[in-house]
């Protein structure tokens, strides 16, 4: 009985030990489990932060846009000529010509204006390239407005009404009241036309600082040479028609003598006698 006792208190002995040693087995497993499990998020936070970081700042990193005019002002030699090589490089540079006329104040100046617009990259080069042609810059202006804050501004406004408009289209398809799908309705379209209104302004934008406007006044003052007319160089023919002229001009002279000797005979007439009466008394007066 004795030994059947120590048995069984043997028996019972090990199986608490056993039992002991699988609980702390459990829990080193547990902890080395929430060990990995804490590396686990470490390494996923230590990955995900970065790329948080990179999105919020590409986020907030906007391409800096300016609009750029430019005014030149010069003098050409051939204006005809400038102008259209003018035309021709803003054409290789992508741009395209808004206006260009030409107008002549008098026969010893004539000046012109074109108006073009290039891309954003090349307008350094192409005022580079039309002051090479000018025989003389009188001007240049050069402006730049910075719109940046106004586009970002405009491209918030924008995914906020787009927003605004996804969740108005989830009220419509949930709406079940005709009065509530007026309502969703006509705020969905008030959305929808401000948004048209924000893209189209930012569309403005983008062209505006895409190209840029550059507007040349060219001046070409010409030098007039007085011309040797062939008709002063033949003698022959001026001789004659200066001989017609003298010829003409006694003709018109004797013409002249006769119709007053013949419309004013009468008088003449009378005079003739009243001088020839006051010579004879005279005469008489002087013999006495």
């Amino acid at each position: 009985m004795n030994c059947k006792k120590m048995m069984c208190i043997f028996s019972i002995f090990l199986l608490l030990a056993a039992c002991s040693s699988n609980e702390n087995e459990d829990s080193v497993s547990q902890s080395e489990d929430e060990k990995a499990s804490g590396k686990m998020d470490v390494s996923f936070t230590s990955i995900k932060k970065p790329e948080e970081k990179v999105t919020e700042k590409e986020e907030n990193t906007d391409e800096r846009r300016v609009i750029h005019q430019a005014q030149l002002e010069m003098k050409v030699k051939n204006l005809e000529k400038v102008q259209l090589k003018i035309e021709e490089k803003a054409e290789e540079y992508g741009g395209y010509v808004i206006e260009s006329n030409v107008y002549r104040e008098n026969e010893e100046r004539t000046e012109g204006t074109i108006t073009v617009r290039v891309p954003e990259e090349r307008f350094q080069d192409f005022l580079a390239f039309s002051e090479s042609e000018a025989s003389k810059v009188v001007g240049r202006n050069v402006t730049g407005q910075d719109v940046t804050e106004q586009y970002v501004d405009l491209k918030a406004r924008l995914k906020s009404k787009r927003t605004v408009e996804e969740r108005l289209l989830a009220f419509m398809q949930e709406a079940k009241k005709t009065e509530d799908l007026l309502r969703i309705s006509s705020d969905l379209a008030a959305v929808q036309e401000e948004i048209e209104q924000l893209t189209g302004q930012m569309k403005y934008l983008d062209n505006q600082t895409s190209y840029s406007t550059i507007t040349i006044t060219m001046t070409q003052d010409m030098i007039i040479v007085p011309g040797i007319d062939n008709e002063e160089l033949n003698t022959w023919e001026r001789t004659k028609k200066q001989l017609a002229t003298s010829a003409n001009s006694l003709l018109k002279a004797g013409s002249g003598i006769i119709v007053f000797i013949i419309g004013n005979l009468p008088i003449l007439i009378i005079l003739g006698i009243a001088g020839l009466l006051v010579h004879w008394v005279m005469r008489r007066r002087r013999e006495k």
